[in-house]
């Protein structure tokens, strides 16, 4: 009987450190401009969730150490406000590669969908496929509250979440088309709950999705803008669950 029980404490102890394994993150974002204010309080949350939850985070600020070397020693790549363009070239080919080959996860916020011509850059043609197919094309510069709503709740993104929560301070990106065709939406903002209304809207409005047309798991929010979303438990759980569903295809 001791015998048994001590193989079940075993087992035990062996199931817990797997569901804890600690894994590498690194985060892009950018450290200046009006969204600064978001990355500092991300910082500051992210890295107490990795000294409760037992993995490290690396920042930086730009792209150009970015190859399939520095790539390789990561589990999950986040890019916190920071855009698709302005990449190095050799930043670039080894992102494609470790999404394309699924060599870890990601998770995208906010300037992730800034698609198309931006100071004096072209448009990423691989990371518009990787988005959904859009193009960058308006966004509410006085702000608006809005309520998200899931889409689905089964997905592991979404579990533990209310069916909908407020997000009291947003730009509201649209774009030229709704990605829906061509990606996998797990939650949209209901327009028609804009605090003040207005008339910058898409009618269909996806805000949180993933690709599963390629082999890394991969989740784009949206919403990213103010500092004060960390105070938001609904959007808090959303960044943790993303975490661990995006990085658990390499543990």
């Amino acid at each position: 009987m001791r015998s048994l029980f001590l193989s079940c404490l075993i087992l035990m102890n062996f199931a817990c450190f797997a569901q804890h394994k600690s894994f590498k993150v690194l985060a892009i974002y950018e450290n200046g401009g009006h969204h600064v204010e978001y990355s500092k309080r991300a910082k500051v949350w992210l890295n107490q969730l990795a000294a409760k939850r037992g993995f490290t985070v690396d920042y930086i600020v730009n792209t150009n150490n970015i190859d399939s070397a520095y790539l390789s020693k990561y589990n999950l790549f986040i890019q916190l406000d920071y855009p698709p363009y302005g990449w190095k070239e050799k930043a670039v080919k080894a992102f494609e590669q470790y999404i394309n080959s699924g060599r870890g996860g990601w998770i995208g916020f906010h300037h992730a969908t800034l698609l198309g011509e931006f100071d004096g850059f072209p448009m990423w043609e691989w990371f518009y496929h990787f988005m959904g197919d859009i193009k960058f094309k308006d966004y509410i510069a006085t702000f608006a509250s809005g309520e998200v709503k899931i889409e689905d709740s089964q997905h592991p993104v979404m579990r533990g979440i209310p069916a909908k929560f407020l997000i009291k301070q947003e730009e509201w990106y649209t774009y030229d088309k709704s990605p829906r065709p061509n990606v996998k939406v797990l939650a949209s903002v209901d327009e028609n709950t804009y605090q003040p209304n207005g008339n910058i809207k898409m009618a269909d409005h996806p805000v949180v999705w993933t690709n599963p047309k390629y082999k890394a798991r991969n989740v784009y929010i949206f919403m990213g803008h103010s500092p004060r979303l960390f105070d938001n438990p609904a959007y808090t759980k959303l960044f943790t669950n993303a975490i661990f569903w995006a990085v658990g295809g390499k543990l």
